[in-house]
């Protein structure tokens, strides 16, 4: 089993196809994460940008998977119990209109860290009550782009609320740029989750360490 530590939420990196520069591959740019020093990384392939085929999946997350374990970084998977069973991650994140949430516990919360999104605290109450979730992923903290069914945005005041009604580590989500990690940071998260501020980054290395050097309370 994947031993989960909260730490691993400091600089949590998503990315799929759908997600990536002009000129770069998927490979291309999680190696350059990873060298930078991510704290894990999330493979999530969805939506109308992706140009991942069906049978392409599994391939490029078994490569993801092996970047991954080279740089001693978890490996998860977003809503494909199947996948991530096949390829071994370390991993699996599923939000509330995916797979549910006691059933994805039930099939692998013995061999895998599990995140649940939530985004309300409707939802992070009822999370509470279900034994075997490691973390939250809650967002989007502003408005973002990379996800086209986003909730509205709950601003760092209702990831604040969140935070006091839980005592499960929470990953922010949603929008996040360099300049808005240390507000986020007081609101006592355990780190943040981002997409096009890693993959659109124009300097990775420095993205990234800044995520490192955060002052997340975890």
């Amino acid at each position: 089993m994947s031993k989960f530590n909260s730490k691993i939420l400091h600089a949590y990196f998503i990315c799929g196809s759908q997600d990536l520069p002009a000129g770069k591959t998927l490979p291309d740019i999680v190696e350059e994460a990873l060298k930078a020093g991510i704290t894990a990384f999330q493979f999530r392939d969805k939506g109308a940008g992706s140009t991942l085929k069906p049978q392409d999946r599994l391939p490029m997350a078994q490569k993801l998977h092996q970047l991954c374990q080279k740089y001693k970084v978890p490996f998860f998977i977003d809503d494909d119990v199947e996948l991530a069973q096949k390829v071994h991650a370390e991993g699996i994140h599923v939000g509330q209109s995916d797979e549910a949430i006691t059933q994805v516990v039930a099939e692998v919360g013995k061999q895998m860290i599990v995140g649940y999104s939530c985004s309300t605290l409707a939802e992070v109450q009822q999370a509470n009550q279900i034994t075997g979730i490691d973390y939250y992923g809650s967002g989007p903290i502003f408005t973002t782009h990379s996800k086209a069914d986003a909730d509205p945005e709950i601003g760092t005041t209702g990831l604040s609320q969140l935070i006091h009604h839980t005592s499960r580590p929470i990953v922010a989500i949603g929008g996040i740029r360099v300049p808005d990690l240390p507000a986020i940071a007081q609101t006592g998260v355990a780190g943040a989750s981002v997409i096009s501020m890693i993959a659109q980054s124009k300097n990775i290395k420095q993205t990234v360490k800044a995520m490192l050097t955060a002052p997340w309370q975890y």
